[in-house]
């Protein structure tokens, strides 16, 4: 399985993405609300499901991350130099580190390095995406009370994400 460690948008972050601008682009594929997630951590192709499972319910236990709040936006934009269209996500650095550190036996050293943000669109083609797509305002913050391990697999429209594990964060009171 290809498997992944991600925070999901509530509801009205969702609601908020769906509102944004598509501008009608040929070889650009937007992304669906199933797809929307901010990637903490990708493991890569594992066996063993369960093992991953375990490693990411360690995180509340092993680490004081509590629950982090994420801050979305202020705008879309391309990450330089790819064909992903994304909006920035601040705040879950700590969280990020504490699952990197719980799955470090899944991957191997040098991963690349946290960025947070939402995928909001993918150029397919040669060069990169067209800038006109680029520049549609959202500024949203939420709390993160979870984090998900996700199966990734390919489907017509774009990866689809199945839920593998879900862990509960403890807020940094304990309560």
């Amino acid at each position: 399985m290809r498997l992944f460690v991600a925070v999901r948008p509530p509801a009205e972050v969702v609601d908020a993405l769906r509102a944004l601008p598509r501008p009608p682009h040929r070889g650009l594929r937007w992304a669906s609300p199933a797809q929307w997630h901010v990637t903490l951590r990708f493991l890569g192709e594992l066996d063993d499901p369960a093992a991953a499972a375990a490693a990411v319910a360690a995180v509340p236990r092993r680490t004081r991350v509590g629950r982090p709040v994420a801050q979305v936006g202020p705008e879309t934009a391309w990450f330089p130099g790819r064909r992903v269209l994304q909006l920035p996500v601040a705040g879950l650095d700590a969280l990020a580190a504490a699952v990197a550190e719980a799955t470090a036996s899944f991957v191997p050293e040098g991963g690349p390095p946290f960025t947070g943000h939402l995928t909001v669109a993918r150029g397919r083609g040669l060069g990169p995406g067209p800038a006109e797509a680029a520049g549609a305002s959202l500024t949203a913050t939420f709390e993160v009370g979870e984090v998900h391990l996700l199966a990734s697999r390919p489907g017509p429209g774009g990866p689809v994400h199945d839920l593998v594990a879900r862990v509960p964060l403890v807020p940094p009171d304990g309560a």
